[in-house]
């Protein structure tokens, strides 16, 4: 909801704000689904192509004029920018133009406080976590919308997208079940698309070393109070390493009214990958291999006014085959996932602030070969495009919370707490609450404190549960996680300057983990008491918003993370595969230089070093991870209505390991263009 002419209680007018390249969000007109921009993340901005010097200089100040209307959320009821008790860090569309990278994945990779464990490259499979969390500890929403996956976390990064379709990303670190559910138990990842306001149609094209090539082309069509897009994109590789080749191809398509009384949109998206996944979950099976589908719908709508309402609806399906040997069936599973959402949310402003009320229900179903309770033979499924294969395992489970919430704006202050009571048929039928508090103070216009605590919680994956093979073995008796999260931060603007302090403590409880308790022993599904704590720090330099002006160096800036873990028990383990091997420490780094003319260089450092190790596949000894350095670069010629680039990643050709023996490839150039044209 964008209203020009209704202000929030008590608005707070940041006027040193007005210089800043990121006020190109006011322009979206468009809700932000998450929090208040934190420094730069992703720590690269290319300047918009002008005619002039000028009219460059006016069009960043137009842009900032309208900053302090923008309505942001880490809340359930939307909040302007400046009010907002939650700071997310945020990468832009101009952020993710300049990034040397080809997929939503590794673009994730640059931002400090993310850890991206890379299995395949270029989107293939990632996982993604936050503040030394796992991977399945977070909501992954795609324009809002939940797309995370119960079968397993190493899938929720299955998206129908490609990077010519975001906006931004808005990353928010730390518990978050008030607000999005069981699932947002460390944090939550939004990833927005782009809504054109004029008809467009781009097309983009990229090939490099290992035989990869990949491309989408997009239309946008906008007609009266109508728009709509439709974008289409695939691609293929050699892989690199050893059986690590992919084809996938993606279609996403999104639409919306927009109307004076409400808003209705809608979204539809479609992806497929098959890929080998050589040592990807045992280093005993080097030849597997993957398939998989997913197919995503869902509409929603606003109303406009002083009461506002926002019903959704979703359904999310996914297919997943996995040979544990490439082409036999010994150890072959088929999965297939079925997610049904729909929630109600109001909010309604008054003379003490603004309260907001919201219901979901989530069903959670699995039909699978293993994941599951057995089925009777009258009940057997057959396997979508298989004749001799049923699905001969299901189970099925229920989720439903209530959420309540107020905020209270003052000048300097802002004060929003809230609650959700959840209840889990997997669990039994009882309510259990998780509250929030976040609390900002705005001692002067460039100056932000703010503190939290938020308690969160998390089901058990299908995968974590059932899951049996000759080197897995699940718990059906794990219960589920919960986290008491406590943030204290500080920050500092001005134009062309800002910097980000951040500390953290996340207390977890029944944690989950697959562990080795020997040498020789497989991997058991378990829990145990974790906490998590650190600090992250960032600070950008952008010259060109100093001097207002377009100068030779744009922008420099660096991000640095440190976590530390206390584990509550005494239990010998030998092998954590993923809570116990978090990043102790992680920087980057971010050079952003014009060459000449409208050529352009940016550079990305990336450093890190992560605890714990893995058994090594020839000396079945273990071997401790590395920390490793790596160095991308981007060179771009940006016109008008067209680019071309070249990508060069890790330059110094390190060979790194993220997750177990799954060994990550050396330099790899690619060469890519893309052109748009107004229709």
């Amino acid at each position: 909801m964008h209203n020009k002419e209704r202000k929030g209680p008590g608005s707070v007018v940041w006027k040193q704000f007005s210089n800043k390249g990121w006020c190109a969000f006011a322009s979206l007109r468009l809700q932000v689904c998450i929090g208040v921009l934190s420094a730069a993340t992703l720590t690269s901005v290319t300047p918009v192509q002008a005619e002039d010097t000028r009219a460059e200089q006016k069009s960043i100040v137009d842009e900032g004029e309208t900053l302090n209307e923008i309505q942001v959320s880490g809340t359930m009821s939307p909040l302007t920018l400046l009010q907002s008790a939650r700071i997310v860090s945020v990468l832009t569309r101009e952020d993710i133009q300049a990034a040397g990278v080809q997929s939503v994945n590794d673009l994730l990779k640059l931002a400090s406080g993310v850890d991206v464990r890379q299995r395949g490259g270029f989107g293939i499979q990632t996982d993604i976590s936050l503040d030394g969390g796992t991977f399945e500890q977070f909501t992954l929403l795609l324009n809002g919308v939940n797309v995370s996956n119960p079968q397993t976390g190493h899938l929720s990064a299955d998206l129908p997208i490609s990077l010519a379709d975001i906006e931004r990303i808005e990353i928010l670190s730390g518990a978050s079940s008030r607000v999005y559910g069981g699932s947002a138990f460390g944090g939550c990842i939004n990833i927005v698309t782009h809504k054109d306001e004029i008809s467009n149609e781009s097309v983009g094209a990229e090939g490099g070393m290992h035989a990869t090539v990949q491309g989408d082309a997009r239309i946008a069509l906008k007609t009266g109070l109508v728009g709509n897009r439709l974008s289409i994109g695939g691609g293929r590789s050699s892989g690199g390493t050893d059986n690590s080749d992919w084809r996938k191809m993606q279609l996403f398509y999104q639409g919306d009214v927009s109307h004076e009384q409400f808003n209705l949109n809608w979204q539809f998206g479609f992806s497929k990958k098959n890929y080998g996944a050589n040592t990807f979950y045992s280093a005993s099976y080097p030849n597997q291999y993957e398939r998989n589908e997913r197919y995503s719908i869902s509409v929603g709508a606003e109303t406009k006014g002083r009461l506002h309402f926002t019903p959704s609806v979703y359904w999310n399906r996914s297919y997943d085959n996995f040979e544990l040997i490439k082409g036999e069936r010994f150890g072959e599973n088929f999965h297939m996932i079925d997610v049904f959402g729909l929630r109600l949310t109001g909010h309604i402003t008054w003379k003490l602030g603004t309260t907001a009320m919201g219901a979901e229900l989530r069903n959670e179903g699995v039909l699978s070969t293993n994941l599951g309770r057995p089925l009777e033979e009258k009940e057997l499924v057959k396997v979508r495009g298989e004749k001799e294969i049923a699905y001969d395992h299901k189970d099925n489970r229920t989720n439903v919370s209530y959420n309540i919430e107020h905020n209270i704006v003052f000048d300097h202050w802002t004060l929003s707490v809230g609650v959700i009571a959840n209840m889990n048929t997997s669990v039994d039928h009882r309510f259990r609450f998780y509250p929030g508090i976040d609390i900002a103070y705005s001692p002067t216009t460039n100056w932000k404190i703010y503190a939290s605590y938020s308690k969160g919680f998390r089901l058990p994956t299908f995968t974590d549960l059932y899951y049996k093979s000759p080197t897995l073995n699940g718990n059906i008796g794990l219960l589920s996680e919960e986290n008491r999260s406590t943030q204290l931060g500080v920050q500092y603007r001005c134009p062309g300057i800002s910097a980000t302090l951040r500390g953290f403590y996340h207390r977890g409880h029944r944690m989950i983990d697959w562990v080795m308790y020997s040498a020789d022993d497989i991997y058991h599904s378990t829990s145990f008491n974790l906490d998590n704590m650190g600090f992250q720090v960032e600070g950008k330099l952008d010259f060109n918003q100093l001097v207002n002006k377009d100068v030779y160096l744009r922008s420099l800036s660096v991000g640095y993370t440190y976590i530390h873990q206390h584990r509550h028990d005494n239990i010998q383990i030998f092998r954590s595969n993923y809570a116990l091997e978090y990043l102790r420490h992680k920087l980057t780094a971010s050079l952003h230089h014009k060459i000449f003319s409208r050529m352009s260089a940016t550079w990305f450092l990336r450093w890190q070093d992560r605890m714990g190790g893995y058994v090594d596949a020839h000396s079945k000894q273990l071997v401790s991870y590395d920390p490793y350095t790596t160095l991308d670069l981007k060179l771009q010629w940006d016109e008008p209505k067209w680019m071309v680039y070249l990508l060069a990643t890790n330059l110094t050709n390190k060979r790194y390991y993220d997750l177990g023996n799954v060994r990550q490839p050396g330099c790899w150039l690619m060469v890519g263009a893309r052109v748009k044209i107004n229709l």
